[in-house]
């Protein structure tokens, strides 16, 4: 019996897989991105009814000054729409509609705001203050450590760090002392409230540095050997951290390390000291992300194929210019990889390779680790799927593509 035999067709894994996450998208045929998440309140709003605001974001979900207004109308429980702008290839329309032609902008019931504070308090303002502090005092603070964080120099200092080529140990060791000043700031002001927070709740405040130093914590481990998480002279930003882990709305809109790894060698060019893919044990177990990982790959399928196909090199393995087989094989691992995701519930694939006839032709083997390897890459976070789904599909990726080679 072959391989093709014993794995479930693709409309049997998508139903048991939804029946496992509650999470869900929108396709989006012959778009980019090919899938959009559903905001979590839009069920507030009635039937045919136009949400009050429109998010103007980046196709991929890299920018970090857009996922702060995601994670502010999350927060807020706002329903909202989403337009995606083509960061490389712009529309007119928006480079005439918006002064900066920066993303994130929204409309606010037919209002433009751009720049990212300015939205965050203008959504305050419209729909409450939710987000700052109702103490007139402790509001001021919080409005002010907004500006700060903008203008205090602190995203410039860190990525510099991060970024930069130094001449010499000396300049990088300058550097690091620099941002570790930075750092030393962010723990002390931390430190000015009795709860984990910037102020005495989950403020703007939060979300003006949770994408960034979310990056950080990614990055610096790989690109500098620094690690941010788990360092005794930050406890206070550790603390941080845990307490946003706690926050639905923040796994809604986080990227995960990988996609946050392999974003700053490809947009910087940035040389990894480390290695680019670390996974997290704990998320890559949890049924919830692994039944998401397999929902999105089944339901958004066609689109992973035809990727593939075009991008990963395996149309140089079709014999005669034939790329059926190439296809089907393409296909027969996506659905190993979603079935492990379903059924395999951590441990090993039985009996190592899987047997069968399809895995002893070198050519269905070479297409199937050419495919499981691309893949595994090539999904980026949140754009296809939550931070958790992600780390949970790489895993599996990986374990397949053991087990079966």
């Amino acid at each position: 019996m072959s391989i093709q035999d014993t794995v479930s067709s693709w409309e049997q894994l998508f139903e048991i897989a939804q029946k496992n996450t509650s999470a869900r998208r929108v396709r989006r045929p012959g778009q980019s991105p090919s899938t959009e998440p559903i905001p979590s309140s839009l069920h507030k709003l009635p039937p045919d009814t136009t949400p009050p605001v429109l998010l103007y974001r980046d196709t991929n979900s890299w920018c970090p000054f857009c996922e702060r207004v995601w994670f502010a109308l999350e927060e807020k429980e706002i329903p909202f729409a989403t337009e995606f702008i083509d960061l490389s290839n712009k529309p007119k329309w928006y480079t005439d509609l918006v002064p900066t032609t920066l993303v994130p902008a929204v409309k606010i019931e037919g209002q433009l705001v751009y720049e990212s504070k300015d939205i965050l308090l203008a959504l305050e303002e419209k729909f409450g203050t939710t987000l700052l502090p109702d103490d007139p005092e402790e509001n001021a603070i919080a409005r002010q450590l907004v500006e700060d964080a903008e203008t205090n120099g602190f995203r410039e200092v860190v990525y510099k760090f991060l970024r930069a080529t130094p001449a010499d140990a000396d300049e990088l060791a300058n550097l690091q002392a620099a941002f570790e000043a930075k750092l030393d700031e962010l723990e002390q002001t931390l430190g000015k409230y009795p709860g984990p927070y910037f102020v005495s709740n989950f403020s703007l405040v939060d979300i003006m540095y949770s994408p960034h130093l979310d990056r950080l914590a990614a990055n610096l481990p790989v690109y500098r050997g620094y690690h941010l998480k788990g360092n005794e002279r930050f406890p206070r930003i550790n603390a941080w951290f845990e307490a946003l882990n706690q926050r639905p709305a923040y796994h809604r809109v986080k990227s995960d390390n990988i996609t946050n790894n392999l974003l700053l060698r490809r947009r910087w060019g940035v040389e990894p000291i480390g290695n680019p893919l670390p996974l997290n044990s704990v998320d890559s177990q949890s049924i919830e992300y692994r039944a998401e990982a397999a929902e999105r790959l089944s339901d958004n399928r066609e689109v992973a194929i035809g990727d593939i196909l075009k991008n990963s090199g395996v149309q140089a393995l079709a014999k005669d210019g034939d790329i059926s087989a190439i296809q089907e094989a393409v296909d027969l691992h996506l659905r190993l990889l979603a079935d492990y995701l379903i059924n395999g519930n951590g441990a090993p694939l039985p009996g190592g390779r899987t047997g069968g006839k399809d895995s002893t032709d070198p050519i269905v083997a070479a297409v199937g680790a050419i495919t499981l390897a691309y893949v595994r890459n090539r999904i980026c976070a949140p754009r296809d799927m939550s931070a958790g789904a992600a780390t949970a599909f790489r895993a599996a990726a990986d374990k397949v593509l053991a087990s079966v080679y």
